[in-house]
C-alpha cells in the first residue's frame, strides 16, 4: 500500500504560525499534524504502507523535508519528497508523485486531521474509497450523490445550489493507482480545467462513467485545523480521545501533553494544553492551547492561544495568536 500526501500550500490561514514552519509541521498534541494523520491511517489499513509520498513546496526547507522523511520511517515506510511549482489543482498535486502511483494507494490532504472509526478498515477489494462527513453548509466544499445501493452517482465540486451534504473530506483509496494516474495525465495534456484547476473529481468522473464503482466511508470525527480556533480545539480534541500516559506534576490538569524539559514553577497548566520542550511557565495560567519549544510564559493567563518557538509572553488572553521570535509584555 502506498499513501501520497498533498501538502504543498503554505498555509496563510495560519499565519504567523505557518512563516517558519509547514502548516503540516506545525505540533498538535506534541506531534506534528501530518504524523497524527499518517498513523491514524495506518490504524485503519490492512496493509501496511510501504511507501510515504509527500507532494510539497520547495520552499519547505531541507530541515522540514528530513522531518517528513522520518515520519514515514517510524511506520517502516521509505520516505519520497515530491515538488509541486504551481499551484494547478488536486489532480495535479497528486500527479507530482506519479513515481509512486502504482498498485494500491491511499491519498490524503493534509488540510485536516480526524479521529479514525477502527471498526470501519479500508476495503482494499473495493474500485475506490471516498471518505465523507454530513455537513450543515457544504457549499465550500467537494459533495458526492449516492444511488440505492450505495455506490457513487455524482461528484460535485463546491455546490453553490443544494446537490447533497455529504462533503468530500480529503482521505480517498484506489485499488489501481496506475488507472488514476492516467486519467488525471488526460486531464492534464487535454487542458481540462475545472474553476481554473485539474480537479481529482474529474479524473473520478471518467474512471465512473467507464465502470469504476466507487462507494463512501466515514471517520469518527472530522476536525478542522485551518485557523488557530479549530486548530486549539482540534487539539484539545486529540487529547481527549488519546490520553497522554502519566501524571508529570500537580498542577497539570489532564487531559495534557508535556513536552521534555518543561519546567512549571508555581503555575497551573491545563486542561487541554500541549506544551512543547524546553519551555518555561512561571507564575501563570495555560488552558486550551498550544505552546511550541523554548517559550517563556511568566506572569501570565492564557487561554485558546497558539504560541510558536521561542516566544516571551507576559500577560492575560484568551484569543493570542503569536509567531517565534515574538516577546509581548503586558
Amino acid at each position: 500500500m502506498k499513501i501520497i500526501i498533498p501538502m504543498a500550500g503554505i498555509g496563510k490561514r495560519m499565519r504567523p504560525h505557518t512563516l517558519t514552519i509547514p502548516k503540516p509541521l506545525l505540533p498538535i498534541a506534541g506531534k506534528p499534524m501530518v504524523q497524527w494523520m499518517v498513523e491514524d491511517l495506518a490504524k485503519i489499513c490492512k496493509e501496511k504502507f510501504t511507501d510515504v509520498g509527500y507532494v510539497i513546496s520547495r520552499t519547505f526547507g531541507k530541515e522540514a523535508e528530513q522531518n517528513l522523511i522520518k515520519v514515514a520511517e517510524k511506520l517502516g515506510a521509505k520516505g519520497h519528497i515530491f515538488y509541486q511549482d504551481e499551484p494547478l489543482g488536486t489532480a495535479h498535486a497528486i500527479l507530482c508523485a506519479e513515481k509512486i502511483l502504482d498498485g494500491k494507494v491511499l491519498i490524503a490532504f493534509s488540510d485536516t486531521l480526524f479521529i479514525p472509526d477502527l471498526k470501519v478498515k479500508v476495503d482494499t477489494e473495493k474500485d475506490g474509497i471516498i471518505w465523507v462527513q454530513k455537513i450543515k453548509d457544504p457549499r465550500s466544499f467537494g459533495v458526492v450523490k449516492l444511488d440505492d445501493n450505495g455506490f457513487i452517482t455524482d461528484f460535485v465540486e463546491k455546490p453553490q445550489t443544494f446537490i447533497s451534504d455529504l462533503a468530500i473530506i480529503g482521505i480517498y483509496y484506489f485499488n489501481e493507482g496506475p488507472y488514476l494516474k492516467k486519467e488525471m495525465r488526460y486531464l492534464i495534456d487535454n487542458n481540462l480545467k475545472e474553476k481554473g484547476e485539474f480537479q481529482l473529481t474529474n479524473a473520478m468522473e471518467n474512471m465512473k462513467k467507464k465502470g469504476a464503482k466507487f462507494v463512501t466511508s466515514q471517520v469518527a470525527e472530522w476536525l478542522d485545523c485551518g485557523n488557530k480556533d479549530a486548530t486549539v480545539y482540534t487539539n484539545k480534541k486529540i487529547l481527549e480521545t488519546y490520553p497522554m500516559n502519566g501524571s508529570y506534576r500537580s498542577s497539570v490538569i489532564q487531559p495534557c501533553y508535556i513536552g521534555e524539559n518543561v519546567q512549571i514553577l508555581n503555575s497551573t497548566v491545563g486542561p487541554f494544553a500541549s506544551i512543547g520542550e524546553n519551555t518555561l511557565i512561571e507564575n501563570s495560567t495555560v488552558e486550551n492551547c498550544i505552546v511550541q519549544t523554548n517559550t517563556k510564559i511568566i506572569n501570565a493567563k492564557l487561554s485558546n492561544s497558539m504560541l510558536g518557538n521561542f516566544v516571551e509572553f507576559s500577560g492575560n488572553s484568551t484569543d493570542a495568536s503569536i509567531g517565534d521570535y515574538s516577546v509581548i509584555k503586558t
